[in-house]
């Protein structure tokens, strides 16, 4: 839950202010990606976060697929609509989510894009202060763990098991959903590990 400091402004209004904050830095970091991108790899176009800037969920992949990449926002197409699907089941509100992928050019990186791509994702995650981190597969645990983020503790591919990430955010591993797709027994896998999110989901403190 998160504490807005104020005392003669309703929490409305506070939450605006960050709200209205969060789009702006947001809008920033995807100028930036861009720009860096454009300067670093004229032939790839980026593949942006999406959703809710102030997201209590951050589902993040390691790297976008042919839909995202073709579209430049993360969670396009069948991961998306398998997300909401999986949401939808649990009973979560997707206004609360926010997707992102740990690599926002869809290529074979090199140690500078590795260290850009840290930078990014550090930034994202200081705009959008989730409870919880949903990291889809063992790759994307491993970049999490390699952010060196503020009071984070170690992370571990710990499927369907919520862990602390920082005193603030929980982390919660899950198999990578592009590859649980096209196979019943990794849907079943896939499934098994998300639903943990329910009930964090349900025991989340009201506003």
């Amino acid at each position: 839950m998160r504490q807005y400091v104020g005392v003669s402004v309703p929490d409305d209004q506070i939450y605006e202010r960050y709200q209205a904050r969060a789009i702006a830095e947001t809008n920033q970091l995807g100028h930036e990606i861009a720009t860096w991108v454009g300067d670093h790899h004229p032939a790839q176009a980026p593949v942006i976060g999406t959703g809710h800037p102030l997201a209590d969920i951050f589902l993040l992949k390691y790297r976008p697929m042919a839909a995202e990449v073709q579209e430049g926002v993360a969670f396009f197409g069948r991961a998306g609509q398998a997300v909401l699907k999986s949401i939808e089941r649990l009973r979560i509100d997707p206004l609360k989510l926010y997707g992102s992928v740990c690599l926002k050019v869809d290529i074979d990186p090199g140690p500078d894009d590795l260290a850009q791509a840290r930078v990014w994702l550090t930034h994202e995650l200081h705009i959008t202060q989730p409870g919880i981190v949903v990291a889809m597969g063992s790759d994307a645990v491993a970049f999490l763990g390699s952010l060196e983020f503020p009071l984070s503790s170690p992370v571990e591919f710990s499927l369907g098991q919520v862990r602390p990430f920082t005193p603030t955010i929980d982390l919660l591993a899950v198999p990578d959903i592009d590859s649980s797709l096209n196979d019943s027994a990794a849907k079943r896998e896939f499934w098994a590990a998300f639903k943990a999110l329910g009930e964090w989901y349900d025991n989340l403190p009201p506003y």
